[in-house]
């Protein structure tokens, strides 16, 4: 049978870039299709890394060793169907990942938080619950990716965000690290008076993690979970409340000159920003874990780096997102693909991973230890200390529909016109 290997194989992305990568449409220009002649296959779409692609890539090269133990043990071949953006004019990763499942293009497909709500709701995607992996999954993993009670997803690792700093310039211009909004914008002040211009490297997809850290920090830390919930799905509170805060410091943020608009606006994640931290321009950023461990973002440095939580009313707050792999309900090869993604989230296939790539596992019985820069992070989730970036729980889809009025607010919207978008989408959920 004939395997892809080193280059061809790589073509597997990083599953945290899910929340990073723009596409087109039918067969759009940076689409990459790798077919075979006939063989048993089974078909796999998902983003490919645009950033320095030749780089040492280490959560690539978990996800292909994950790739080849189940290709080993079906004997099948992974055709990898993937796509990297030219630029923020092309459509989404999200919107051809929804058309393409739509028409059972492929059969295992990398899939965000939001799709995975779309789909799922539509019951495109197959129900994984009766896998054996997903025995092993951490209450957290099978809430974030349960939709009308089918457990639709299943990743290879918990995306967690955090603020990448530059320690040399915390501690050259005599500053703690921000554990409050407020310490957080003095930061900014101290950087910018001494002649650093814009504090916060930002880009188009990412300021959303502000806003879950400031406006869920209660709801998930010390408040009744499931009653605030509960309210919000009847419409006896609104979403529009929660996220007030988060928008109006992003708000700040611009009108401060801490972020550049219209750089952000138009900016991928980690492509625009990575140079100026680098090189000791910009003192912060915002990525996720796997970031810490890639060459190709922020994994080696000239300076003592740290992840810390986002500023919030309880202190640094940790963003945790569920990007994960989904099959098709009318995949071509759904069999295969179940038994694929079975292998592949076991748990000898995701201790492999976490051990390669040094993330947190989805299955509970799996701990790695993580880098230095990562451990401010991960001390606060091992803590219990996070929110949640995306539930499917919540009747509003959160991470894209939040991702989505935050660059309106980019793009010159008030506050009070990204929080009417808000209260919309809140209505039409109810309406439903």
């Amino acid at each position: 049978m004939k395997k892809f290997t080193g280059k061809r194989r790589a073509a597997l992305a990083l599953a945290a870039l899910l929340c990073l990568t723009a596409c087109g449409g039918n067969g759009p220009r940076g689409m990459v299709i790798e077919d075979q002649e006939e063989i048993r296959k089974v078909n796999l779409f998902s983003p490919m890394e645009k950033t320095d692609p030749d780089a040492d890539n280490v959560a690539r090269t978990a996800s292909d060793l994950t790739a080849a133990m189940a290709e080993e043990a079906l004997d099948i071949t992974m055709v990898y169907r993937t796509y990297t953006a030219e630029d923020h004019q092309d459509k989404t990763y999200d919107d051809v990942a929804l058309d393409r499942a739509r028409s059972n293009l492929d059969d295992l497909y990398l899939l965000n938080p939001d799709t995975l709500l779309v789909l799922g709701s539509e019951g495109r995607l197959a129900d994984l619950s009766g896998l054996e992996s997903a025995q092993n999954l951490r209450q957290i993993v099978r809430t974030a990716n349960t939709v009308d009670g089918k457990l639709v997803a299943i990743p290879q690792e918990v995306a967690a965000y955090g603020l990448f700093v530059n320690m040399d310039l915390f501690r050259q211009y005599g500053l703690t690290l921000p554990e409050t909004p407020e310490e957080f914008l003095e930061c900014c002040r101290v950087f910018q008076e001494n002649g650093i211009e814009t504090p916060v490297g930002a880009n188009r997809w990412w300021l959303e993690t502000f806003v879950f850290a400031q406006a869920y920090a209660g709801l998930y830390n010390g408040g009744n979970i499931e009653a605030e919930i509960a309210a919000l799905n009847s419409g006896e509170a609104k979403y529009s409340s929660y996220m007030r805060p988060g928008f109006e410091f992003l708000q700040t943020l611009i009108d401060r000159g801490y972020i550049d608009r219209e750089k952000a606006l138009v900016s991928e994640a980690i492509e625009a920003e990575r140079p100026d931290f680098l090189a000791g321009k910009t003192p912060i950023v915002m990525a996720y874990w796997g970031a810490a461990n890639a060459d190709s973002a922020y994994g080696k440095t000239d300076f003592e780096m740290r992840v810390i939580g986002f500023p919030s009313s309880l202190g640094q707050m940790p963003v945790v997102s569920m990007t994960g792999f989904a099959v098709g309900a009318g995949a071509e090869h759904r069999e295969d693909a179940l038994r694929a993604l079975d292998i592949m989230t076991s748990d000898e296939a995701l201790r492999l991973y976490s051990e390669t790539n040094r993330v947190i596992s989805p299955s509970r019985n799996i701990q790695v230890d993580c880098v230095p820069a990562l451990r401010p992070l991960n001390d606060r989730i091992e803590e219990g200390v996070y929110v949640l970036g995306s539930n499917a729980g919540m009747n509003v889809e959160q991470w894209g529909n939040t991702c989505q009025i935050v660059r309106e607010l980019l793009a010159g919207a008030s506050v009070d016109a990204c929080m009417a978008a808000f209260d919309r989408l809140q209505e039409e959920a109810l309406a439903r």
